[in-house]
């Protein structure tokens, strides 16, 4: 997903690295649900934070839960329940009912198996430019609180385009002229605007056809087109303005190092550099990013949001 910083955010890096610090990660315990903190990006334990790579911020924020099936905690509490009803002659009430369920799911949780699951936070100081790698608002949303939480002075903003994605897809498809530095690739969706909300997929399939066309012309709108930038980056756009499935084509990291280490930083560098250039390239190619004060006033404005790295180099 991507933000744009509020004006005037300056990093403090040491200042920035105390804060994530009060909040590192640390796992589950034996009855807790869920354990949410920062972790480090490189990958090393104990390590730094934050990373800083030619300017560029690196941050990643590593979330753990553990879940006991329901199916489990309704037998069990089951039981619990035939057994005070044996003993004691009465049928336990709705709030003895709830809180027995509770404490049969607080006694599994300790047994539970737990999963993990990590966003990388890119921070371009320069640009006044922040990307969450979310698969989803709701997460995203949640790294951004966290991170205001920690970082002081950090106010983040939606970026908003002049035309919105949906309009600006179905005129590339119409005239098969993609922006400048754009290439339209195999992959598109399209839903009608009516109650029918029919979809047409298409996937690993030419896009240059009057069929697709046609659709268009009968009013099914684009909601996911794949396409390249400058033959370097491919991804799919949606209609909310989400960037996913970001690819970093053959070449891009060609002559990086091998080694773990400095791999690291070589790849962020690169990736980081290339989505610098892409992001401002699509920005223009919807019109134009929006004043802050003409957000909402243009009926195909939209907010860019999540990206999703499908190949991240980090």
């Amino acid at each position: 997903m991507v933000y744009r910083i509020g004006p005037g955010w300056a990093p403090d890096l040491l200042a920035i690295e105390t804060a994530l610090d009060k909040d590192r990660f640390a796992e589950c315990g034996a009855s807790q649900e869920m354990s949410v903190g920062w972790t480090e990006p490189r990958g090393v334990a104990n390590g730094p934070l934050l990373e800083s790579i030619g300017g560029q911020l690196i941050l990643k924020l590593l979330f753990e839960s553990k879940a006991v099936p329901s199916s489990v905690i309704k037998r069990k509490s089951e039981e619990r329940l035939a057994q005070i009803e044996a003993t004691t002659g009465r049928k336990p009430g709705k709030k003895e009912r709830k809180e027995i369920s509770e404490d049969v799911k607080l006694s599994l949780l300790p047994m539970a198996f737990t999963k993990r699951g990590a966003v990388l936070v890119w921070i371009d100081p320069a640009a006044l430019v922040l990307v969450v790698d979310a698969g989803s608002q709701g997460r995203a949303d949640e790294v951004i609180t966290a991170l205001v939480k920690a970082i002081d002075g950090f106010a983040v903003l939606q970026i908003n385009t002049s035309l919105s994605p949906a309009t600006a897809m179905a005129n590339w498809l119409t005239t098969q002229e993609p922006p400048a530095g754009f290439s339209i690739d195999r992959e598109c969706e399209l839903k009608a605007a009516d109650e029918s909300k029919s979809v047409v997929k298409y996937a690993r399939h030419a896009l240059d056809i009057d069929e697709v066309r046609q659709h268009v012309a009968d009013g099914k709108l684009p909601t996911k087109l794949a396409m390249t930038w400058e033959g370097r980056v491919s991804f799919v756009l949606t209609e909310s303005l989400q960037v996913k499935k970001v690819t970093f084509l053959d070449g891009v990291f060609d002559g990086t190092s091998q080694e773990k280490e400095d791999g690291f930083d070589a790849d962020a560098a690169i990736a980081t550099g290339e989505m610098r250039q892409m992001i401002p390239d699509l920005l223009l190619a919807l019109g134009g990013e929006m004043a802050l004060g003409e957000a909402g006033t243009k009926p195909d404005a939209a907010p860019l949001q999540p990206v999703n790295l499908a190949e991240s180099p980090f």
